[in-house]
């Protein structure tokens, strides 16, 4: 029933690189942004910037790994809009370091519209992110997210008033953050902590701590040789006021 599909996005390329570029055109085309469009744009930055390559590969192997519902490679590539979204805002990324404006904010809008996933151009990511169902993230423009995050649906990384500068949460590297999360303003959640569920993060994040409420308190500590990102372990084990 899907050979066409299969034949089209993954058997007709010549690489895992050209099948993303191919699936992400066309989940977010559109008839002012055709497929054949982005998907040559998509292959022009992949041969400018070969570290796109690496995270694309590294993004498809976090899903598999943190993933229970996901028991192929094929399944994100063809149907997780979470990674769509993810390698559409690499695109978007790497037209905008280009100063390809218009370019960058039609394939960032199509995105954003198609997949539910709201990211900025100008926000710098890591590789080998997982975006869990994903449907509502927003990332504000001078966010940042270090290698190996993952991040369930509904998070916002978000501003505070109407300034400019640098603005929005940097997120360190091993980071879990769950569903519906709000974390606003100029702070750092550090490497290896963890962001309860329906939390609002206000301040800056120790390193390996757990952090719930609104506004959000430390409620624990995270065991240093497990990242909870990999883990995607979401109780809080150590629980203390």
């Amino acid at each position: 029933e899907l050979a066409s599909l299969l034949y089209a996005g993954v058997l007709h390329r010549s690489s895992l690189e050209e099948a993303v570029a191919a699936r992400v055109a066309s989940r977010i085309a559109h008839d002012f942004l055709l497929p054949d469009l982005i998907e040559a744009v998509f292959l022009q930055a992949l041969r400018a910037d070969r570290g796109m390559r690496q995270a694309i590969r590294a993004d498809l192997a976090a899903v598999l790994d943190r993933d229970p519902a996901t028991t192929r490679y094929l399944e994100p590539l063809l149907h997780f809009k979470g990674f769509d979204a993810l390698q559409a805002h690499r695109l978007s990324h790497w037209l905008w370091s280009e100063r390809r404006r218009d370019l960058t904010l039609a394939v960032q809008s199509a995105a954003s519209a198609e997949l539910q996933v709201d990211i900025h151009p100008a926000v710098k990511i890591g590789r080998g992110i997982f975006f869990d169902h994903a449907t509502g993230i927003v990332i504000g423009e001078t966010s940042e997210i270090e290698d190996d995050v993952s991040i369930l649906q509904g998070v916002t990384l978000g501003g505070t008033g109407s300034q400019g500068g640098d603005r929005h949460p940097k997120i360190r590297s091993g980071v879990l953050i769950g569903a519906g999360a709000t974390l606003l303003g100029h702070i750092e959640i550090g490497h290896g902590a963890m962001v309860g569920a329906g939390s609002v993060v206000l301040h800056s994040v120790p390193p390996f701590t757990t952090v719930a409420g609104v506004p959000a308190v430390k409620v624990g500590t995270v065991n240093r040789m497990i990242e909870p990102a990999k883990s995607m372990d979401q109780m809080f084990y150590d629980v203390g006021l």
